[in-house]
């Protein structure tokens, strides 16, 4: 024997079109929350949004979008026999911001050494294994020097 509970089926829906309210667009995206529970979506491309398995009762609503001021709905009652429809207008809000000032950074910027500057002392010279101390040799191991540059930069070697 099977017994359903009609306690089990006490929910309801909630569902309804976001749109502009002098253009009748519909507004997409825009937030709707149910206050006090964790209820809550965003109106879809066509402005139209929908809250399945609310619990029956009295909830406010509340409706949200960059731009447009937030539209509140008080004492909106959910059934579970029928859905509960709610079309929400938005007022389009223009806020006024205050100046912007630009400041210079702060980063300082240090001398550096140009990328294709290096500076090689003797000692380098001296120290660079299979250099036997001829500058061409220790220059051309170094990274990103091949020889055909060298005679491009004006390095000729014998």
């Amino acid at each position: 024997m099977l017994l359903v509970s009609p306690l089990f089926s006490q929910t309801g829906v909630l569902k309804g079109r976001v749109y502009g309210e002098l253009n009748n667009a519909p507004v997409e995206f825009a937030n709707i929350i149910i206050e006090g529970t964790n209820y809550g979506v965003s109106s879809d491309e066509c402005g139209n949004y929908r809250i399945e398995n609310i619990k029956i009762g009295i909830y406010t609503i509340v409706c949200t979008f960059i731009g447009c001021k937030k539209a509140v709905f008080y004492e909106v009652m959910i059934s579970a026999t029928k859905p509960t429809i709610l079309d929400i207008p938005l007022q389009q809000e223009a806020e006024t911001l205050s100046e912007v000032t630009v400041n210079k950074s702060s980063f300082n910027k240090t001398q550096e050494s140009p990328v294709s500057l290096r500076t090689i002392s003797t000692t380098e010279i001296y120290r660079s294994p299979g250099g036997n101390r001829d500058i061409s040799k220790v220059i051309q191991i170094l990274p990103g020097v091949a020889s055909y540059l060298m005679t491009r930069m004006g390095i000729y070697c014998h």
